[in-house]
């Protein structure tokens, strides 16, 4: 099912890259080699405004994105393993640590069992977790970088106990089925997200509490705070046909968070654009699920086009977020659960996924394209783009070429960050780049997940490797060839 694209790996030199782009009219630029860091793009500081200790700076334009492992305590706490990925990220050499991984403002908002909870049981340890990070930056001789947390509520796709208990923004015809949405009972009313902006609210104020420069109020990849930003069919004080009304969610937030913890930033990764539900098809790729007619429950695509991506309410969302004061927003799409293809470039499914019904490298281009288009439209926005790991090899030449001509201000690495965390640094120090430790998107860290296990990198890197989680991996991979 992958002999139809050619694999990046196949692709010997950067000029051989470009020729393929050319060939699927891509408009991505690539570099011949990587630059030294004196004469990097990627090793030039980015001021990020100010701060309680005065301006905020990362030392380079590598951001690691938020990072999920599926292995805290179930009482929300950090586990030996999600200290050794953040460490990790300590020394990977990045700048920017943006939100660390997602973590919930409440038990019942969180997407699986072990995933971390902001309370006040939990608080000290989310504190040490930030700590330790910092304290392997500098024993790995790597800058400090600016460190976050990502806040959010699962929403649809909430799973506490590792049962689905979706808690939904409106009814959706095709997404109810797959999250076990079977009445109106899972809507939230206008009261209960007025008590979840409380419950963020305290979060961040938690946060700030635990020392963080920032936080992420997450708005992505079909969780709740995005599944708002579609809530056409929604009546009441958080949903409705215009834009405006389905912005004062936001609105609220925002203004909540600043007034609880006033020396916090505020970040938002945002899905720029969405598409219909993909479904495998009979050939096992991925198709959309058939619909006629108008389609008004997505954010970022064409009601009347579902296919064709509209960029011009999210742009307007953004121009709404530089009003509210929040100048840094992180490019992503759609969601994991129902268009992984789009937010996830990969030429291997997980295993509740479909084979790609694209050249991988064209979602990679319409990722950076979009990132590129916002930081056009909204000039005065940090914008950090998403979408590198399948370019591989090449990351890093089409990264300095991106960030010189302008398309955004970061790169964020996602996947690459578990098999290779420490790519950033090798970069940056000019070192040529460990072939055996990057990322060929085979999605064990999905497929693990998916089934119950934490996620690591299984293929390349030995500590999960060895795991016994790794036995029963390989026979529920077997199971699906």
């Amino acid at each position: 099912m992958t002999d139809r694209y050619p694999r990046v790996a196949s692709l010997r030199t950067a000029n051989a890259l470009r020729e393929h782009l050319a060939t699927l009219g891509l408009p991505l630029p690539c570099d011949e080699g990587v630059r030294p860091a004196a004469d990097s793009p990627l090793a030039v500081p980015l001021a990020l405004g100010d701060g309680p200790q005065g301006l905020i700076e990362a030392p380079n334009r590598f951001v690691i994105q938020p990072m999920e492992g599926w292995d805290a305590t179930p009482d929300g706490k950090p586990s030996e393993l999600t200290r050794r990925r953040w460490q990790n990220f300590g020394r990977s050499g990045a700048g920017w640590i943006w939100g660390g991984e997602a973590v919930a403002v409440r038990p019942d908002g969180r997407a699986n069992p072990n995933q971390l909870v902001m309370s006040d049981a939990t608080v000290e340890s989310l504190s040490d977790l930030r700590e330790l990070l910092l304290v392997t930056a500098r024993e790995t001789a790597q800058p400090e970088p600016v460190v976050g947390l990502q806040l959010t509520h699962s929403g649809r796709w909430s799973r506490p106990e590792g049962s689905s208990r979706p808690r939904i923004a409106y009814r959706h015809p095709l997404l109810d089925r797959r999250a076990g949405v079977t009445d109106d009972a899972s809507v939230l009313s206008d009261e209960a997200l007025g008590a979840l902006i409380e419950d963020y609210a305290r979060a961040a104020r938690l946060t700030q509490d635990a020392g963080y420069a920032f936080v992420d109020l997450k708005h992505c990849h079909g969780y709740l705070l995005h599944e708002l930003l579609s809530a056409r069919s929604r009546t009441g004080r958080f949903g409705g046909e215009a834009l405006e009304a389905r912005l004062a969610f936001t609105r609220e937030l925002v203004e909540a968070v600043r007034a609880a913890a006033p020396a916090l930033r505020i970040g938002v990764r945002l899905s720029l654009f969405d598409h219909l539900p993909h479904v495998p098809g009979q050939d096992g790729r991925g198709e959309p699920e058939p619909w006629s007619g108008s389609y008004p429950f997505g954010f970022g695509l064409d009601p009347e086009e579902p296919a064709r991506m509209d960029l011009s309410e999210p742009i307007a969302f953004a121009r709404f977020l530089e009003g509210l004061g929040v100048s840094w927003v992180n490019v992503t799409a759609a969601s994991p659960y129902y268009a992984p293809h789009l937010q996830r470039p990969a030429l291997f499914p997980p295993s509740d996924g479909y084979a790609p019904p694209e050249d991988p490298l064209s979602g990679v281009a319409r990722l950076l394209c979009a990132a590129r288009d916002l930081k056009r439209a909204v000039p005065g926005l940090t914008v950090v783009s998403s979408g590198w790991t399948y370019l591989q090899e090449f990351l890093p030449h089409v990264a300095q070429a991106c960030v010189r001509e302008g398309w955004f201000d970061a790169v964020g690495l996602g996947r690459m960050a578990l098999s290779y965390p420490d790519l950033p640094a090798d970069v940056l120090q000019g070192k040529e780049l460990s072939r055996k430790r990057i990322c060929r998107t085979f999605s064990d860290c999905t497929t693990a997940p998916r089934n119950g296990l934490v996620s690591g990198c299984y293929p390349l890197d030995a500590f999960y490797r060895d795991r016994p989680e790794r036995k029963t991996l390989d026979s529920i991979k077997q199971e699906m060839s």
